[in-house]
């Protein structure tokens, strides 16, 4: 597993680095392309969560799988509407929750110090995923957020020199998790860090998020999710496949549904944005709440 994701990291930075000067070379906003992405890659590592959310319920006690399917609907449900209603807030709050995620779930390997500690090092070390974009294209940036409703980034408090010095925690915070880990571990925290950079620095702000997360975040998870279904990769990715479809297909035509109907109120890029963003926002909440409670119930069974 540690070998898999070490050349993993590899692949990526490489990636990354060839990547940037055809970008350059073309210079044109793949927005569709980006939406395709996330569609295909980007979702389907949550789409077990209907296996992980029947576990939950046999450690709860309960039979009934609906229960768990109306749950995780209605909490993705009210952030939609929450979002209509207080978009800076929510966002806010989205980008809080989803920088604590990413800097956990791309840690592949077990940290745990006081609750507080923990917690607080791994989003420095997700944040990087949204202060790399603001301080290296924050026209393009704010644009985004401003179809979103959300201007919070333009206030000045966020100056270059705070992104800055969040990128450096950032970078601190990794090497401090992995301080006790070997070499090879260190670099995977290395290189993801880089690649991030190397990846706003040159790439326009979606196409960057959409690459780190279709295929080092989601990818990343997916890999670990294949390894729980068969400790060989072969026979698990085709179990993973099997089982991802299903729901990956649902959310797909859901978000493919949404764009039809926003594009009937504003431009197709924005409605692209809006599907994107408060799509991965309404599914990004009950997947974090999902992956808490099992982990810690796990725990004491």
């Amino acid at each position: 597993m540690e070998n898999i994701n070490f050349k993993h990291s590899i692949i990526f930075f490489n990636f990354c680095v060839l990547i940037s000067p055809l970008y350059l070379m073309f210079n044109f906003e793949p927005v569709v392309f980006c939406l395709f992405l996330i569609l295909i890659l980007g979702i389907s590592h949550g789409a077990l969560d209907n296996i992980k959310g029947k576990k939950l319920l046999k450690l709860f006690g309960y039979k009934q799988n609906l229960s768990f399917y109306l749950g995780y609907v209605s909490i993705s449900s009210l952030i939609i509407i929450f979002w209509l209603i207080f978009p800076n807030t929510i966002l806010l709050l989205f980008l809080i929750v989803a920088a604590y995620h990413f800097g956990k779930e791309d840690t592949v390997f077990s940290f745990r110090k006081k609750f507080f500690i923990s917690e607080c090092l791994f989003f420095l070390k997700g944040s990087t995923v949204i202060m790399a974009p603001l301080l290296f294209k924050r026209e393009e940036t704010n644009a985004i957020f401003k179809i979103l409703n959300f201007n919070v980034f333009e206030a000045e408090f966020f100056t270059n020199e705070f992104l800055i010095g969040m990128l450096c925690l950032g970078f601190l915070s990794s090497m401090y998790i992995s301080k006790k880990e070997n070499i090879n571990l260190k670099s995977i925290m290395i290189m993801d860090f880089f690649s991030l950079i190397i990846l706003n620095l040159f790439l326009s702000p979606i196409l960057a998020f959409t690459l780190y997360f279709c295929f080092l975040h989601s990818i990343r998870h997916s890999i670990t999710l294949i390894f729980d279904l068969d400790r060989s990769f072969n026979q698990g990715l085709k179990k993973f496949i099997t089982k991802a479809i299903p729901l990956t297909f649902i959310t797909a035509v859901t978000f493919l549904f949404a764009i039809y109907f926003l594009n009937n109120l504003y431009k197709l890029d924005e409605a692209i944005y809006k599907v994107i963003f408060i799509g991965l926002a309404s599914l990004t909440f009950p997947h974090i709440l999902l992956e808490y409670l099992l982990e810690k119930n796990e725990k004491r069974t």
